[in-house]
């Protein structure tokens, strides 16, 4: 029986096979990475340590509130934050920055649109933020972020 010789075209093949493979799941992995980071970290990973458990405390106390809200684009501009539980006299402020690349950030202050919504004082541009929300009542803070295509 004859075998048949393994030649440098089969070595090439191999190789070429191999790390093509390699290639491809790298790119696609680092595309996946650059499309999912919000571009948020901690300036001091130690210090964001020692803080966890207060955050974990403060997240308890939020959600006991029994508040929520979430954030939309009017069609003036304007965001439009639609809550509920939360209080007559609430004050709503927000934080807006990029999440990569441009280095813009805002502050919206909000006014009561009704029982349930509050609308911002001044008109957003267009294009994708991420919006740090803060209701506070009297003591009671609650706060949340999320993105705003």
């Amino acid at each position: 029986m004859m075998r048949k010789q393994f030649t440098g075209k089969h070595m090439f093949l191999v190789l070429f096979i191999g790390f093509g493979i390699v290639m491809a799941v790298n790119f696609t992995m680092a595309a996946l990475a650059a499309r999912s980071f919000s571009g948020t970290v901690v300036e001091n990973s130690y210090v964001a340590s020692q803080d966890y458990n207060d955050w974990l405390a403060e997240a308890e106390k939020q959600k006991a509130l029994g508040w929520s809200a979430s954030v939309s684009r009017g069609g003036n501009g304007r965001l439009v934050v639609a809550t509920q539980g939360v209080p007559d006299g609430a004050i709503v402020e927000a934080e807006l920055r990029r999440p990569v690349g441009e280095h813009e950030n805002a502050s919206l202050a909000f006014e009561r649109a009704s029982d349930t919504d509050f609308v911002s004082n001044d008109e957003v541009a267009g294009g994708r933020w991420i919006v740090r929300l803060k209701i506070t009542h009297g003591d009671d803070t609650w706060a949340s972020e999320e993105p705003l295509a």
